[in-house]
């Protein structure tokens, strides 16, 4: 298998929605655009990139929603990239159709109590749904990889809580963990550097809400009272 050296990933720059949550009630969510902080943020992510890919070629996939597709434009990496694919896999997680402010708020206010990784919502997906897309996605990851013309890098430009399962998926992470994460700002880039015996190690942890280690289960978790 020609796995990469590096599969980067990197979160949309600010959106729209990242500064008014009202316009989830009248724009579908996968047509929000970026600010003008939001594209200079992935400005500034795609010269972090091209210094890690040291001129070497890389293969992107990006989510097909509108702030990630124009993230993508504004990392300006056209000059190294191999080809581009378009991941509905890698698309955020579902939350509703047109989100009515209220609602969604209720919602969150449950879904920090019942836990992000298993609460769906209502018109929406779970954490857990994302995780099950995301590793339909692996599978399709590692038949490309096996390919000998295969570039040396991959390029995820995605979602914060998709980075964060994706990288659950792939070290095995508990969900206990998983629930201990947070997001990674706008324009954030993570990283999983090929090691020589083949492995992987993530270059910057996400940052914790809760302590909590990567093989803590539901057994250590504090008990519930009912």
């Amino acid at each position: 298998m020609s796995a990469p050296q590096q599969i980067i990933m990197v979160r949309h720059g600010q959106s729209a929605a990242n500064v008014d949550t009202g316009i989830y009630n009248r724009v579908p969510d996968y047509r929000i655009p970026l600010t003008e902080l939001g594209v200079q943020q992935a400005r500034d992510a795609g010269e972090r990139i091209r210094r890690q890919l040291d001129g070497q070629q890389v293969c992107v996939y990006v989510s097909p929603y509108l702030r990630a597709y124009q993230t993508l434009e504004a990392l300006g990496l056209e000059d190294l990239t191999e080809r581009v694919m378009e991941e509905p896999r890698l698309r955020e997680q579902d939350w509703a159709n047109f989100q009515i402010a209220g609602d969604i708020a209720d919602q969150k206010e449950l879904r920090n109590a019942y836990g992000h990784f298993f609460y769906r919502f209502r018109e929406g997906e779970s954490g857990s749904d994302v995780y099950d897309r995301i590793s339909s996605f692996m599978e399709t990851l590692y038949r490309h990889w096996s390919k000998p013309s295969y570039a040396p890098n991959t390029l995820l430009v995605t979602h914060g809580l998709t980075m964060r399962l994706f990288c659950m998926r792939w070290f095995h992470w508990s969900v206990e963990y998983f629930e201990s994460l947070n997001n990674p700002g706008n324009a954030e880039i993570r990283t999983l550097i090929r090691q020589e015996e083949g492995k992987y190690r993530l270059d910057t942890p996400f940052s914790q809400w809760n302590e909590c280690n990567e093989t803590t289960t539901v057994l250590n978790a504090p008990p519930m009272h009912f």
